[in-house]
This record gives C-alpha cells, structure tokens and sequence, in this order.
C-alpha cells in the first residue's frame, strides 16, 4: 500500500457494526465498489474512508470521503453490559487487512526483528503464533497498547476493549493452529507454486492458504537474504494471466514489502553502512533499481530485488521502499554525523538522484517536503556552529554559511540562515580581521566575491538585500580608511589613465555592487566629463594598436564598456560630449 489508501466499510442489517470490506489505492475505484457492494445487496449502507499515512507519528489520519445507503445506529440499553461493539475489527479476516498488519507491525516491531518475522508470517504460522503466545508480557502489552488508543478516540472502557481484542485474537490464533492440524497448508515444492496458485485461485480463502504455506518456507531459510531469495524466486513461477497471476504476484509482494519496512530485515539485506547517508544511497539505488553496494556481511538478494525494481515490478515493494527513503530524510538522524562537509555532499548526491525517480512512487512535493524537512536541520544553531568552529576569519566563516545555503532547500530555512550570516557580517571585527595585513585591493574583492555568492544565492530579496548591503557597507569602510579610491584620483591625473584604471578595477570584481560601485562610477564620469578626455582616449588607442582607429567605433567599445558596469548609453555619450 501507498502513503494514501481508501477503505470501504460496509454496514449489515439494521443498527449493525461497520466491517473493513476492502482497501484500494485508488479514490474513484474505492468509491464505485462501495456503490457496487450497495447495489448488490451486500450491505445496507457503505462508507469509503481515506486514511493518510502520517510518517511523524507513524499512525494514519481517517476521513470520511463517501457515505451511501440506510446508516443506522443500534440503540444502546443503558441498563445492560450490551453495547455496541468499539473496535475497528469484527472478525479475525479483519486482522489481515493492510491497516491492521500495519499497526501490528508498528506495536511488535522489536519481537518481529528479533524472531526474523514479517507480519504476514506471525498471522498465519502455528509455530510462530504459539511462540507468540508463550511470550505472554508481550503479546497483552501489545492488547493493551492498541486498546488504551482505540480507547481515547472513543466512549468504550479499556477492559471492554481488551476483552474483544483478545477474543477476536484468540479465534484468529485458533483457527490457524486448527488449519495447521487439518493439513490445509501443504507443502509446495518451489517450481510448483505457479500451477498450485491457479488451483486455488478460485477459492475464496485462497490467499489465506497460500500465505501459510508460503509462511512455513520461510520458516526454514536461514536470515532475511535466504527468504529474500526465496520470494525472488516464486517471480519466475507466476503465471501469465488471470486469478492465479494476481495471487501470487500479491503474496509476493506484500511478503517483501514487509521485509523492507522493517529496519533490522533491511540493515541485514544492505549490510553495515558507516552511516545513514551511506544507507540511504544504497536505498536509492535500490529504488532506482541500479546496482546496490552492498556492504560486508549484506546479501545477494538485494540486487537482484533492484532488477525487478528495473522493470517496474513489486509496487508494493517498491512504494515501501519510497516511504523509507522519505521516512529517513524527515527524521531527526543527521546523515553523516562527523562532518557536516559530508553531510551537505551526501544531500545533494541524493537530491541528484532522486531527481530521476520522481513519479508514481515519489511525487515532486513529497520529495521537496522532505528535503525541506532535512534542511531544517541543517540551520539550526548546533550543527551550524560545529561547522564554523575551525574557520580563523569572519569571511571564511560567511563562505562556509554560503556553502550550507547551496545545499539546503525551504524558504524559511533560507531565511533562518540568513539570521545566523547577518550578525556575522555587522559586526566590527569582520571588516578588521578580514585578510588582515593584505593588500587594499585584495580585501576589496574579496567581500565583493561574497556580495556575488550571496546575490547568486537563493535567499528571499528581503534577506539578500540585507546580507548585500552589509557586504557594501564593510567594503566602503575598508575603503574610507585606506582612502582607495581617492589615491587613485590622486596618483592619476591624466583622466583616461584615471578612467582605465577605474574599468580595470571594475573588470576584476574588485567593488561591491551599493554605494561603493556608485562612488566608483562617479569617479569614471567625472573623468569622461573632463575637456578633450575623448581626444586623449582616442590617442591612448592609437599608440596601444599603433595604427589609426575610427572614432566611432572606438566610442562605441566604450560605450558597451561603461553600459557593462552599470552607465547606461545615453549616460555615457552625454558625458563624452561634454
């Protein structure tokens, strides 16, 4: 199943309780099999519910999207123990439906890592149900835990509720060990499942009989990779078309799927990552379903999943491996927890590949929520810090900020770095300790390198105009004091020696774009301004080409120039003609 599924209740005779019928992946299909089961006779009303998968919390947000036919409510008799029944399961089928497995594999996930189980496996294996049992803390904290939860979304008592659950618990388990006793799940030899599925593909327990046998194999493979390869296997054997292609195809699948939502089945499968970057990209791999590198002590079975993966087979599979990867990128776990360098690099190898597999499986905005999520992260105070602890100056302190903003995606994360960059830049040591002891024009160009990274940047205008004019106002200070520009006023008094230079400087990036480049731009029109700068000019060319040049063209060289440092044509030509 997929992050979004719609279910379908139906409701029997007057004043019955809702049943889970079945559960869809499609809105509009769930719908008109709703209307199907009305129009049948089938229920005397239905009900489509859209549950949303929410990874935060890992439980599922219920809405109600369609309801038709005769609802009604049993009354209930105030004086007697007789009330209507709480829970969302009536019967033991109900147990194996996509939400409740879901749920079980949520509350059990310790016990089912540690006997090497899928959900699928525990409901329908004698040997492991009666294990199960014996464990008994386990199996009543697991009651307990789902009961206290059904019970604080509705009116009904936890014992009451704990008292169905374990009813309906104990049929379930009892009408395994009863199947198990009569023989119903008999031994299959693999090559034969194909022809043993479209036998029994007509039977209405079908998939019930399959599961318990498909159980007891596993139960003797050796670890995940050995069952792996098992279920990989039975692809081969699934037949064409029909019945019995959708029923063991689905068995398969779903077997799998399980084994991939459990973390310690898929560390064992990968073998040992470094860290979670590292495990997430072998993820990606396997999603993209390229070679994986499997790590030491992983298993075979996983590359050949990422061939079926290749070919678009194993949806469920292949969706349980999407909300992992999603999962993984909002958690709290820092991908490479040593070197926040690495960590960014990691981001954007993922985001790189994870580019390719937007579709069905990873919509656009699930992909940009999660990196989003993860960039969160990134901007707060603690990771930020450790990043800069080793820089000597300010400005290299502002490069790495600059470096992080690349790497990170959100608005408001954006936002918050640029909160954590501004004080840096402001404060009266940046413009002091900034290449201290370098030459004027060095420490010039290097805050206008910065001014360039930050316009290039991805941060709101608001805030890049901040961070720009910070940059501007610590460049005019590193001017005003070394009185740059005024020296060369001074050194040349021959305006197109003064001019030159100024272009020159312009070219090589040395002024921040603000009130520093308009004082330089003042300058360079002052001395075009100046009587017979355009013969002088001209004359300078001459000598340069020791050739004669046309006036013309030699005006507009420098026209575009000038237009290329912020004066426009008009502008320029005016003050050449003055």
């Amino acid at each position: 199943m997929s992050q979004v599924h719609f279910e379908i209740f139906r409701q029997v005779g007057k004043g019955g309780g809702w049943a889970l019928a079945e559960a869809l992946d499609n809105r509009d299909a769930a719908i008109s099999r709703a209307r199907q089961i009305l129009a049948d006779g089938k229920a005397a009303a239905v009900r489509v519910v859209k549950e949303t998968f929410q990874p935060e919390t890992g439980d599922y947000m219920s809405l109600t999207i369609f309801e038709d036919g005769k609802v009604t409510v049993a009354k209930k008799n105030k004086k007697t123990d007789d009330i209507e029944n709480p829970m969302p399961c009536f019967k033991p089928d109900d147990l194996y439906s996509y939400h409740a497995r879901t749920t079980m594999s949520r509350i059990l996930g310790e016990w089912l890592a540690r006997q090497r189980l899928t959900v699928t496996e525990l409901l329908h294996s004698a040997a492991a149900l009666e294990k199960f049992e014996a464990t008994g803390t386990t199996y009543q904290h697991a009651i307990q835990k789902i009961a206290v939860a059904q019970a604080s979304d509705s009116n009904f008592p936890v014992a009451q509720i704990m008292k169905q659950l374990n009813d309906l618990c104990t049929a379930a388990i009892h009408r395994v060990y009863k199947d198990e006793r009569r023989g119903l799940f008999q031994a299959v030899q693999p090559g034969k499942f194909g022809a043993f599925a479209d036998r029994i593909s007509e039977n209405p327990e079908a998939r019930y009989i399959l599961n318990g046998i498909l159980a007891k194999h596993l139960a003797t493979a050796n670890g995940w990779d050995a069952k792996l390869q098992f279920l990989l296997s039975l692809m081969h054997e699934i037949p064409a078309e029909g019945k019995a292609r959708a029923l063991l195809l689905t068995a398969i699948d779903t077997l799998v799927a399980e084994m991939l939502n459990g973390a310690a089945a898929l560390a064992d499968l990968l073998g040992h990552n470094p860290d979670l970057g590292h495990a997430l990209l072998n993820l990606v791999e396997l999603f993209l379903g390229t070679e994986v590198h499997v790590a030491d002590g992983g298993g075979r079975g996983i590359n050949e999943l990422a061939r079926f993966f290749a070919k678009d087979e194993l949806a469920e599979a292949r969706a349980a491996i999407a909300g992992r990867i999603l999962s993984e990128l909002r958690g709290m776990k820092r991908l490479c927890p040593a070197s926040l360098d690495e960590e960014l690099k990691m981001l954007r190898k993922l985001a790189n590949q994870l580019v390719r597999g937007q579709g069905k499986y990873l919509s656009h905005e699930d992909l940009i929520g999660a990196f989003t999520e993860r960039s969160k992260r990134l901007v707060s105070h603690e990771p930020l810090l450790q990043y800069i602890k080793d820089c000597k100056t300010p400005d290299e302190k502002v490069e790495r900020m600059l470096t992080v903003e690349e790497n990170i995606i959100g608005a408001e994360n954006k936002r918050s770095l640029s909160t954590f960059i501004l004080p840096m830049i402001s404060t009266n040591n940046f413009e002091e300790q900034l290449l201290a002891g370098a030459p004027v024009m060095q420490r010039l160009k290097r805050v206008a390198e910065l001014q360039t990274r930050v316009l290039r940047a991805g941060f709101q205008e608001v805030q890049k105009n901040q961070l720009a004019l910070a940059l501007d106002t610590v460049a005019q200070h590193i001017d005003d004091r070394a009185k740059f520009l005024h020296s060369i006023e001074v050194k040349f008094a021959n305006p197109v020696e003064c001019a030159q230079t100024l272009l020159k400087l312009f070219t090589s990036g040395i002024f921040t774009q603000g009130d520093l480049a308009t004082k330089a731009r003042r300058m360079l029109m002052a001395s075009l301004s100046k009587p017979g700068f355009l013969a002088g000019y001209i004359n300078h060319q001459e000598q340069q080409k020791r050739a004669a040049v046309d006036r013309d063209t030699v005006v507009s060289e420098l026209a575009g120039q000038l237009q290329s440092i912020g004066i426009g044509a008009e502008e320029a030509l005016r003050a050449l003609a003055a």
